[in-house]
């Protein structure tokens, strides 16, 4: 609880700056700052739940372009960019086939899609994500922008939780 508290007690500001690092979309992150106080890690949960499933497509988009492609680096935020290469930690061991077959995929679906292939990599090898990729390109773009989301909606959660874990004293 004591993560929670600390959320809890920050200031506004300082709250939304925190909540961006697990969701990359500054409409989500103002939303569930202004929940605030949470009583338990459950309701911030759903909190963020409700409030990404009431965004628009274009801050979902927002959200979307805070990722790198899998199996690159560097190309996020230094708030955010340990959890990244964490979360695609399993790419680092890919053989060279895999990781060249990844950057070709997540090039063809930035062509198709416009944006960064979402995938909640957490516990996840370098080729399935490359199969989920590869089968993803064949969605109609409305659907896909769908299945991005819950992507989306996936990682906040697993982020949030580590965000709390940040500060177990609550400071």
């Amino acid at each position: 609880m004591a993560g929670l508290d600390w959320l809890n007690a920050l200031p506004s500001a300082e709250a939304q700056a925190a909540l961006l690092r697990c969701c990359g979309s500054r409409r989500w992150s103002r939303a569930v700052a202004q929940r605030r106080p949470f009583g338990s890690e459950s309701a911030l949960l759903d909190a963020a739940g409700r409030e990404w499933d009431a965004l628009a497509p274009a801050d979902w988009l927002e959200a979307f372009a805070q990722h790198p492609r899998i199996g690159e680096t560097g190309v996020t935020a230094s708030s955010t960019r340990a959890w990244s290469a964490s979360e695609q930690s399993r790419v680092a061991g890919a053989d060279d086939a895999v990781r060249r077959a990844l950057a070709d995929a997540n090039r063809a679906y930035a062509d198709r899609f416009g944006y960064t292939f979402i995938v909640c990599a957490t516990g996840k090898s370098a080729q399935e994500m490359l199969a989920s990729l590869q089968r993803r390109l064949h969605n109609p773009p409305d659907a896909e922008l769908r299945v991005a989301a819950a992507e989306q909606a996936q990682i906040t959660r697993l982020r949030l939780a580590k965000l709390l874990a940040e500060h177990p004293e609550g400071a």
